[in-house]
């Protein structure tokens, strides 16, 4: 009789622990993987014209370029270190004000494969509805 009492606890043991391990392994599996999986993807396979969304850390706020369609220009920094320099048109959609170091700006335009990293750009409107909408956000605000 003990002993069917002390099986019986250790399959509820057993089966107690392989529910609350299974749970614990789901909640960790979307942590694991970067936020920024595809973009990484989109680097390592040197993509070009590749529309993506990702976030990162500004590290360096550049000067506008103003030849052609002005752009507000920034580098950003991914989890991974890599670095990524984004042309927001400013012609074409808001500036984005405000921007300080350290800031954190989350994306959806085009990508670009360079060989320092990447370059962002099409995160606006497109005026003649070609080409998918893009945007940059900052502090809750996106601007497109």
């Amino acid at each position: 009789m003990l002993k069917k009492v002390l099986i019986a606890v250790m399959a509820l043991i057993g089966a107690y622990y392989a529910v609350e391990h299974s749970s614990v392994v789901a909640q960790r599996s979307p942590i694991s993987q970067p936020a920024n999986a595809e973009l990484i993807r989109a680097i390592s396979e040197q993509r070009r014209g590749y529309q993506v969304a990702g976030s990162g850390t500004v590290t360096r706020i550049l000067p506008d370029d103003n030849d052609g369609s002005r752009h507000q220009r920034f580098i950003l920094e991914l989890e991974t270190g890599q670095t990524l320099l984004v042309a927001h048109n400013i012609d074409l959609a808001p500036r984005v004000d405000g921007l300080r170091l350290g800031d954190i700006i989350s994306f959806f335009g085009e990508y670009e494969w360079n060989d320092r990293g990447g370059l962002i750009h099409w995160t606006h409107h497109d005026p003649a509805g070609l080409h998918v909408e893009g945007w940059v956000e900052h502090n809750g605000k996106r601007h497109k």
